[in-house]
């Protein structure tokens, strides 16, 4: 299950699942992804190991088309953009619905800083107060 999702989380940088199953992700997501920054064969070969190297295909004029591997955007896409952050490329939105099944609560799973994520987070700057101007009296 870990992998399959992680595979998921890394193809579309977002994904939508339980409480339990994001905080059971979140750490082999991040783990993987300190693993990318290294840049190293030895890592790329352990990633593989972990997560297995699933195809990537996307859809061009209705067909199905190759457009690289989870492994392959892991590290030429994800690491590169955290080489600067120390940690937290992950985070758990809660969502106000539930699962039809058994009533659980779903949430975002989401990589931070990826341009899907900020599309459906309004900024937090822009939500708050305004600020209040200063009277020269």
């Amino acid at each position: 299950m870990r992998r399959n999702m992680v595979s998921s989380l890394f193809e579309h940088e977002t994904i939508s699942t339980t409480v339990q199953k994001a905080k059971e992700v979140r750490p082999f997501a991040e783990k993987l992804i300190t693993l990318a920054k290294k840049g190293t064969l030895a890592a790329r070969r352990r990633a593989i190991a972990m997560l297995n190297n699933r195809i990537i295909y996307k859809e061009e004029d209705g067909e199905l088309v190759k457009s690289g591997t989870v492994v392959g955007k892991l590290f030429s896409e994800l690491g590169p953009r955290y080489l600067e952050r120390p940690g937290g490329y992950t985070r758990i939105v809660h969502l106000s619905r539930r699962r039809l099944g058994d009533n659980g609560q779903l949430v975002l799973l989401q990589l931070v800083g990826s341009p899907k994520s900020s599309e459906a987070q309004p900024d937090a700057k822009k939500a708050g107060k305004p600020k209040k101007k200063k009277s020269k009296e």
